[in-house]
């Protein structure tokens, strides 16, 4: 029960995001030059970034539904919750800023 509202607002960042390009929830990106935000293409930073936040709202969902089915388990749900939450954190923002994903191509 506990997890149901983050998930339900990841979801609707990740939405505003990916389907209405809302830029300035990107961090880093809102605060860049011009020129910097220029080398990006907007379509894929928001496409990836909503993906990602996606599936942190998926992973968070899944959490909601152990600790009401597992509610005497509560303290274990969170430590697994928190670790994989982090786990999937530091690896998509390794998988973001690499390899060029979000740049513009140069044709």
């Amino acid at each position: 029960m506990y997890f149901i509202v983050p998930a339900i607002l990841l979801f609707v960042i990740g939405w505003f995001v990916k389907v209405k390009k809302v830029t300035w929830l990107i961090s880093g990106h809102n605060t860049s030059s011009k020129t910097e935000k220029e080398k990006y293409d907007v379509n894929k930073l928001c496409q990836y970034f909503g993906n990602f936040i996606y599936i942190l709202a998926l992973i968070t969902l899944v959490l909601a539904g152990a600790s009401m089915l597992f509610s005497d388990q509560l303290e274990l749900i969170v430590w697994i919750g928190v670790g994989v939450l982090t786990i999937t954190i530091v690896a998509g923002i390794i998988y973001l800023n690499t390899g060029n994903r979000v740049l513009k191509d140069k044709d």
